[in-house]
């Protein structure tokens, strides 16, 4: 059993509500536009960090953390990138992969919204984290918990940090 914190949109923002969490969790998820690497280099102090580069990140981040990171977590194939789309609008970046090659779990961040949902017809399950970080247009910053058990993803939580 794995306990994952996702979080996603730091814009270089670490604070102590988010360590909490994460020192709560087993591993930490970091869907990209990190900002900085004191971001990754404080979370990764308190447990293990599996990330991506979003679209503000500069080459020091993009050379630490690559475009796209696919991984097996227990028996879940997990895919995550920071802009992908979301089911059935993936971008055109991820789509014929996502249609070929489907993982199970498959995560994004950059649009700041809090978003989870079931693609039917693929069989992936999609989530953004929304945006823990201060800055954007979000009115609450939030991250996501859950549980990846063998096969099962499960003990999906919602954590809101409060106002940006």
């Amino acid at each position: 059993m794995t306990k994952v914190l996702l979080l996603s949109d730091t814009h270089s923002h670490i604070d102590d509500a988010i360590l909490k969490y994460a020192a709560q969790s087993d591993e930490i998820w970091h869907a990209g536009d990190i900002g900085a690497l004191k971001v990754t280099d404080t979370l990764s102090n308190l447990k293990p960090i599996r990330g991506v580069h979003g679209n503000i990140d500069d080459h020091i981040i993009q050379k630490e953390f690559p475009l796209n990171n696919r991984f097996f977590c227990e028996g879940v194939d997990v895919w995550i990138t920071h802009i992908g789309g979301y089911p059935p609008k993936y971008n055109a970046r991820t789509k014929s992969e996502i249609t070929a090659n489907p993982p199970k779990l498959f995560i994004c961040g950059h649009s700041h919204i809090l978003k989870v949902m079931w693609d039917k017809k693929l069989g992936v399950l999609h989530m953004n984290p929304g945006a823990c970080g201060k800055h954007g247009f979000h009115q609450v910053r939030t991250m996501l918990r859950f549980v990846i058990d063998g096969t099962d993803i499960k003990d999906l939580e919602i954590i809101e940090l409060g106002k940006r």
